[in-house]
Parts: C-alpha cells; sequence; structure tokens
C-alpha cells in the first residue's frame, strides 16, 4: 500500500480499466476465459490472464473447474466481489447522466434512482 488512504487502497486494485470491467462482465453473467475475451473492449489474453490472476490473488474472483469440461475454467465473484456491486451501479448511473446513448436500459437507470437497495439485492441473488 502507498498510503492509509481508503481511495488509494482500492486505486491500487483497480486502477486500470479491466479488472473492473472483469468484474463487470461476471456480474452481466459471463463465467468463462473465452467470455472475457468476447467483450467489445477488446483485452488481450496476456492482460486479461494477468488481471484474472490479481484479482483471485486479492480475493475478487474464484475459480472451480468446470464439470463439463475438466480442462476450463469457471469464473465467480466471491462475497468481497460481490461487494462491488453497488459501486458498478454507481459508475453506471454517473455514466449516463454525462454521456448520451451509452448500452443501459431506462429501466436500469430508474430502478437504480428509485430503489437502489432493491436493484443491488437484485443482481447479488441472479449470481446466487
Amino acid at each position: 500500500m502507498r498510503s492509509d488512504c481508503p481511495v488509494s487502497y482500492a486505486i491500487d486494485f483497480f486502477g486500470d480499466k479491466w479488472s473492473f470491467l472483469i468484474v463487470r462482465d461476471l456480474v452481466q453473467g459471463k463465467k468463462f476465459y473465452k467470455d472475457f475475451q468476447s467483450s467489445q473492449e477488446g483485452i488481450a489474453t496476456n492482460i486479461l490472464s494477468d488481471r484474472l490472476k490479481k484479482l483471485e490473488k486479492i480475493g475478487i474472483i474464484e475459480w472451480k473447474v468446470y464439470e463439463q469440461l475438466k480442462t476450463k475454467k469457471e469464473y465467480s465473484l466471491t462475497e468481497k466481489g460481490k461487494d462491488l456491486i453497488p459501486l458498478l451501479v454507481d459508475l453506471i448511473v454517473w455514466s449516463n447522466k454525462y454521456q448520451n446513448d451509452l448500452a443501459v436500459s431506462d429501466y436500469f437507470i430508474k430502478r437504480a434512482h428509485e430503489d437502489r437497495e432493491g436493484l443491488i439485492a437484485t443482481i447479488r441473488e441472479r449470481l446466487g
């Protein structure tokens, strides 16, 4: 850690765009390496591999062997990772406020404004 500042602590883990985008993808239901690679941002394989290892090391994600294909890893968020959902919701709302034509539904934005905690609970439940 560079300092005891809580913002600095978070930035040490999420200061690059890829880590948070992987968390986003997991929230959206992606589970496999190829799923993350197919995101429109176009992450390079070496960066993806590095970020997955980093997120696992700090306890944000975990993986298990995929039962249907033993050589494949299935990634998921840990409880620590799921605790980032409110931040994702807030980032989406903030981005939508300042940029038109983003890929977010009016329903999501409305629900985030009217029932943020309910929306977060729904997302967490969907993830299991």
